[in-house]
């Protein structure tokens, strides 16, 4: 259980996963090392052991469990990195003043509200959700452009930080149409 102590010692997601901190991440890698962190600290496999052994079993999986849903969501993990650098990128701290951006926001909600009555409303959300997952692409390209600059100039983690902001909006955008599209589906 050697292992178990040093990741619960470890405070960084990356090093859980022994993969080189930064943005791009190789997903295969992180998905086959955390199936196999999952094989050697599930907690089933500790049933006959003793309680400190259990409680370290099911803490050291819940951090893993932790990591791995961080590192392999694009929002999740831009906010981690920023957090690595002591910049609290919170859900809430943070509401950029991108006046062009704020406008969008508003056009995107009219459009969902609207898409409702439409007469084909899962097309129209279909095009909807390549737009927005389009220009959540383009964020995500932003975002690690102006973390890579930070390290040059600070200033940059201000224009990062921002960028999760309108992540943030852009993830929320994407799970709203999802749910549209079940609802639409159960009809």
């Amino acid at each position: 259980m050697d292992l178990s102590t040093k990741l619960l010692e470890t405070s960084n997601y990356y090093e859980i996963f022994s993969l080189p901190a930064g943005w791009q991440i190789d997903r295969s890698l992180l998905d086959s090392r955390y199936r196999q962190l999952q094989r050697e600290f599930h907690p089933d496999r500790f049933a006959a052991k003793g309680d400190v052994e259990k409680r370290l079993a099911v803490q050291t999986t819940s951090l893993i469990n932790q990591a791995y849903d961080t590192l392999k969501s694009p929002l999740k993990r831009a906010q981690y990195m920023l957090e690595l650098e002591d910049i609290d990128a919170g859900q809430e701290s943070h509401i950029t003043s991108d006046m062009s951006f704020l406008m969008k926001q508003i056009a995107f909600r009219e459009t969902l509200e609207e898409i409702r009555d439409s007469a084909d409303p899962l097309a129209g959300l279909e095009t909807m959700r390549d737009d927005v997952q389009a220009q959540y692409l383009q964020l995500q390209v932003d975002f690690q452009t102006q973390y890579a600059n930070a390290k040059h100039n600070a200033d940059n983690y201000n224009d990062a930080l921002d960028t999760v902001a309108k992540m943030q909006f852009f993830a929320k955008l994407l799970d709203e149409i999802e749910q549209r599209e079940e609802e639409l589906e159960d009809f």
